[in-house]
């Protein structure tokens, strides 16, 4: 294959398997085939972050295939644009490490390519006695993980850098920041470009794609492709889709495949304020499948708040892979933000609460990388629950898959 550019974004869908045990040649005959070094499924800020550390660092041709009309348009434009410092997570786990270790990479790579950032730290706060236990197990987390500057302090202090807040004790986190993330993935998308170094491909057993352009398959009904694609690396990162994607590669063990549990949460803006309330981020205790309904700024200082959660059911392969999913916020939602606010704002004024958006995450996976220690198939890195924190992990990640490709 001999693209115009390093990478290619195509609308497509696929659907993976080892040679010789996906399709029948003869019934294929007629299709066309190409072969390619390296296919990164996904162009959301990972996908590009891993393709782009392909290319740059293993010198591969790099060829990303999205579903969506262009890059970042899923889970990667739906957040609250938080460099998050690495506290919530379990020690030695990998979100614990690539969260640390991508927060580093990440400020270092703004810096250097004048993306607009701004390191403007974290207060997380506790509103009740019970609470401070919880508070102090997050320290000694983050303390663990290798977050530097972790300061506890007591509630007055903390009203005193933030006037607006009431909290009993707080726990500031000045590592914490925030970055226009598109600026961010419109820069690696060019570097990647950038970066190509065409290389010859040996020949072994590689893995076969169908590539579509229709949506209108049933997920039933015999494919009809317009193009078999043969790599000889494959990265899923299809974000919320990459579960359903992987149960589509034959001979991979779906037994391997983690249970996907979605949950869709609502953000709110404030309205009708001259100036922000806040200056950090201000974040409740964490509750059962998020970080509580917190306070996040843009560059531009708009306020939001969110996400809640509501468990999702029922999420078929089909949608979770093609994203569509209901991102409508009804105004009345609401009415569960404001008390949920007013425990850390209590100055928050009726009717200050405009809808948002909505995001989808899943939830009860830790991030996970599958090789081919795991699933045993050549060249194929799987990866799983990349929610947050992968905005601030993802040149970590990326860091990470071009390193076990690499040996």
């Amino acid at each position: 294959m001999k693209p115009d550019t390093a990478t290619k974004i195509f609308r497509a869908f696929l659907a993976a398997g080892r040679k010789a045990r996906l399709f029948s040649t003869e019934q294929y005959k007629s299709v066309p085939t190409e072969t390619a070094d390296a296919v990164v499924i996904g162009a959301g800020v990972v996908g590009i972050a891993v393709a782009r550390e392909l290319a740059m660092k293993l010198c591969r041709e790099v060829l990303v295939i999205e579903s969506a009309p262009t890059f970042g348009t899923g889970t990667s434009s739906r957040n609250s644009e938080v460099i998050h410092a690495g506290i919530y997570y379990p020690r030695n786990s990998l979100k614990a490490a690539f969260c640390v270790r991508g927060r580093q990479l990440l400020y270092k790579y703004c810096e250097e390519h004048d993306i607009p950032h701004k390191q403007i730290g974290k207060l997380i706060v506790a509103t009740g006695s019970s609470e401070i236990p919880k508070l102090d197990l997050l320290m000694t987390r983050g303390i663990e993980n290798g977050v530097e500057g972790l300061r506890m302090m007591e509630g007055q202090e903390a009203t005193r850098m933030e006037p607006e807040l009431q909290c009993l004790k707080a726990l500031l986190s000045p590592a914490s920041g925030i970055v226009d993330s598109h600026s961010f993935m419109l820069s690696l998308l060019v570097l990647l470009l950038s970066y190509y170094v065409k290389v010859n491909v040996k020949e072994g057993e590689k893995a076969n794609f169908f590539v579509n352009g229709s949506w209108n398959w049933d997920g039933k009904s015999p494919l009809k492709p317009d193009l078999i694609l043969s790599p000889r690396i494959l990265v899923n990162s299809a974000g919320l889709g990459a579960l359903a994607l992987s149960k589509r590669i034959h001979g991979l063990d779906n037994g391997i495949i983690p249970r996907p549990y979605f949950a869709r949460g609502c953000y709110f803006t404030l309205s009708n304020v001259r100036s922000p309330p806040f200056q950090h981020l201000i974040y409740p205790i964490p509750e059962d499948g998020g970080l509580g309904v917190h306070v996040t700024l843009d560059l531009n200082g708009q306020v939001r708040f969110g996400p809640d959660v509501e468990w999702i059911n029922g999420v078929d392969d089909i949608s979770s892979f093609l994203n569509l999913f209901d991102y409508s916020v009804p105004g009345d939602r609401a009415n569960r933000f404001y008390p949920e606010i007013r425990k850390y704002y209590p100055y928050l004024k009726d009717g200050s609460l405009e809808p948002g958006y909505a995001k989808f995450t899943l939830f009860r996976i830790l991030f996970t990388l599958q090789g081919e220690e795991i699933h045993g198939v050549p060249g194929l890195i799987n990866l799983f629950g990349i929610e947050s924190p992968g905005l601030t992990s993802s040149l970590a990640i990326a860091e990470d898959v071009a390193a076990r490709l690499s040996r």
